[in-house]
């Protein structure tokens, strides 16, 4: 098994509800000193302020997990870049999305050399009526004015021009697989966490879930955030948790 010093996380929802699997799996396979170094959200955008009821967090590119990295000690370390789809529903192009992607891809590049880059859940998407597609969008994009045929346009044109990225940034590109996904298309169930994060890591070994972490991790505040309209900025020193790996919120 490669060694891994630290994982860097970029996400939003799915890494979110999945990240005590994250660091699970990560303290799991790579030890108790591993550093987790996550950037994510729900409803999180990559280039641009996001809001999820009366929290509104910074674009992932525009987050203080790049300082952090610039500042930190050399060390092994896998790069993540997941859930893109946000992006589509804001209404922002095909190309501006891939743009923010690469990006991303690029500011790790300069950290790591192994990096995986998750594709769209284009199966499950494909697969909605018109009907769920509506309530869908109603419940977890309730701003967005796409018709379901724009925004599979969009989602096409991303997927294939995230392959492509993968390539030339030399980046593991990892297909999001339709058993993981349930009623809600963008969503991975949560009996599928373990599955699907461990194939996301590239690792497999068995963890065990903690509801108590799980709560810590969630109400830790990232470094800045909105609440109710007053900024919030919380210095992250990299939290140990008592079971073992550090990790800092952006």
């Amino acid at each position: 098994m490669t060694d891994v010093g630290r994982v860097v996380a970029l996400g939003a929802s799915n890494l979110t509800r999945g990240f005590q699997t994250v660091v699970a799996t990560a303290r799991t396979a790579w030890g108790p000193d591993v550093e987790i170094v996550a950037a994510l959200g729900h409803g999180r955008s990559y280039g641009g302020p996001s809001q999820f009821l009366v929290r509104r967090l910074p674009g992932i590119l525009d987050s203080g997990l790049w300082r952090r990295l610039e500042s930190s000690p050399v060390t092994p370390t896998r790069g993540l870049v997941t859930d893109v789809g946000n992006d589509i529903v804001y209404g922002f192009s095909a190309d501006r999305i891939l743009s923010w992607v690469d990006d991303a891809l690029a500011r790790l590049g300069g950290v790591s050399d192994d990096l995986v880059l998750t594709d769209l859940p284009m199966d499950s998407i494909r697969h909605l009526s018109p009907r769920k597609f509506r309530a869908t969008r109603a419940m977890l994009f309730p701003s967005c004015r796409l018709s379901f045929a724009e925004v599979i346009d969009i989602a096409e044109r991303v997927n294939a021009g995230l392959a492509e990225l993968a390539l030339a940034r030399r980046a593991r590109l990892l297909h999001l697989e339709p058993a993981w996904y349930g009623f809600d298309p963008v969503h991975i169930r949560p009996s599928r966490w373990q599955e699907a994060w461990q194939a996301i890591l590239g690792v497999s070994c068995p963890v065990s879930r903690s509801r108590l972490e799980t709560l810590r991790l969630y109400a830790k505040r990232p470094e800045q955030q909105w609440f109710c309209g007053l900024e919030q900025r919380t210095e992250q020193q990299g939290s140990r948790l008592p079971r073992g790996a550090r990790v800092w919120l952006y």
